[in-house]
């Protein structure tokens, strides 16, 4: 406080606005209204968080041999959203699936299942975490998860885990491929 002719200023900062209210002595007080002539103001504070859903990039995954059993890979995936979101998981094949083969030939099998787990942290207001695991068959026509009344704060953990061949035979022999999409969208 600073002393302003038997006045006192203080000073209130509200963000980068400094706002100044005079306090007069007690001899002067007798010139304020009293309740029957009283006025009053109103300060209106605003502000705004703009909502966003983003997710990084992510790699491709080469777990070469595919006949080694129980192969699995992880990823971590940056994902920042504000606000509620639906995450949408499709697959284009519902397996690893022989390039050149997908159906397989003669008693060899051109697709190997696998099954997707998902790990998304959430805050609503506590930690929580968004936990599911999909097989590649499930993929195929995609699922939907949804975070609730949670936003995601910390990424999101992706893994991919092998399964056994199918046929008779074992796998094809080949190169073989998938394609997952993963949407975010706000809800």
């Amino acid at each position: 406080m600073l002393p302003l002719n038997g006045a006192r200023l203080v000073a209130i900062r509200f963000g980068a606005a400094l706002l100044a209210v005079i306090l007069a002595p007690e001899a002067a007080r007798a010139d304020i209204p009293q309740a029957a002539d009283a006025r009053s103001i109103e300060l209106n504070v605003h502000g705004r968080i703009d909502q966003h859903c983003a997710m990084g990039a992510l790699g491709g995954v080469d777990f070469g041999d595919i006949t080694r059993p129980d192969a699995e890979a992880q990823q971590r995936v940056q994902l920042s959203c504000n606000v509620p979101f639906l995450i949408k998981i499709e697959a284009a094949n519902g397996g690893l699936a022989n390039l050149q083969y997908p159906h397989g030939q003669g008693p060899y099998s051109g697709t190997l299942d696998y099954t997707l787990g998902v790990a998304i942290p959430l805050r609503r207001p506590n930690a929580d975490v968004l936990q599911h695991s999909f097989t590649s068959r499930e993929l195929l026509t995609g699922r939907t998860l949804s975070s609730g009344d949670g936003i995601a704060i910390d990424g999101m953990a992706l893994t991919v885990a092998l399964g056994r061949p199918s046929g008779e035979a074992g796998l094809l022999a080949g190169d073989y491929g998938e394609t997952i999409t993963i949407t975010i969208s706000p809800v």
